[in-house]
């Protein structure tokens, strides 16, 4: 379905409901700039780190996408495990692997509830951006805990400028990206007063230092378009 969810006036505040869940892969593909190759970059190099029987987990699936592309890029036995407390958005991701044929276990589990045992990869898209920042600091922890030696955590984010006027810019351009997906500007105008507190981005520099902080040996950019990053951390 296409994403019109924002073509009316906001009563409430940005969340993963029924609505949002019903036009969420058309949103991402037409809202994040890149999501394609960010996802591909994801898997090819997830790939070079995973085994046979080795323990994939995606906190906030949403509707399995990455899991499911991943699924059908190689032909190892994973055991991959997608987690998100939108039950709209499992219904959907439940739907989908029942479509691909992918088994995938879903779980409808508050990620700070929960750990995440012998880990081999972690992934989370546009995820962390959507906790308040000590219980992201916190989560990192727990992913870092979970995962085995050698393990690999890739993850998202949109991410803003520590400088006032390229900050600015990077706004506009992004703006300016959306008008090309279609989105008018009252569209544009009435998501961004929804996500208004609810997303809170750290700058690239800040989600490294959370990163090292959390106990990670070593992280990099993977891939940057303006105010969007996927980054890579290994645990030696």
């Amino acid at each position: 379905m296409t994403d019109k969810v924002f073509e009316k006036s906001i009563t409430k505040q940005f969340e993963f409901d029924e609505e949002v869940a019903s036009v969420f892969d058309d949103m991402l593909n037409r809202s994040v700039p890149f999501y394609k190759e960010m996802q591909r970059l994801t898997i090819n190099f997830a790939l070079n780190y995973l085994e046979d029987e080795d323990n994939v987990y995606d906190l906030g699936c949403s509707t399995a996408s990455t899991l499911i592309e991943l699924s059908k890029h190689t032909s190892k036995k994973l055991n991959l495990i997608g987690i998100d407390n939108s039950e709209a958005m499992l219904a959907r991701a439940e739907n989908k692997c029942k479509a691909f044929g992918v088994d995938i276990k879903l779980l409808n589990k508050d990620l700070h509830n929960m750990d995440y045992p012998n880990a081999k990869l972690i992934i989370t898209n546009y995820t962390l951006q959507f906790i308040r920042p000590l219980q992201r600091e916190k989560l990192v922890k727990k992913i870092y805990e979970g995962l085995k030696p050698g393990g690999v955590f890739i993850f998202s984010e949109k991410v803003i400028s520590s400088d006032k006027v390229l900050g600015k810019q990077y706004i506009d351009e992004y703006y300016e990206f959306k008008k090309t997906q279609g989105y008018s500007e009252y569209e544009i105008s009435q998501k961004r007063e929804a996500l208004e507190n609810v997303l809170i981005p750290y700058t690239e520099e800040e989600n490294k230092n959370m990163i090292t902080d959390a106990g990670f040996d070593h992280c990099e950019t993977l891939f940057k378009w303006v105010n969007f990053a996927t980054f890579i951390a290994i645990k030696k």
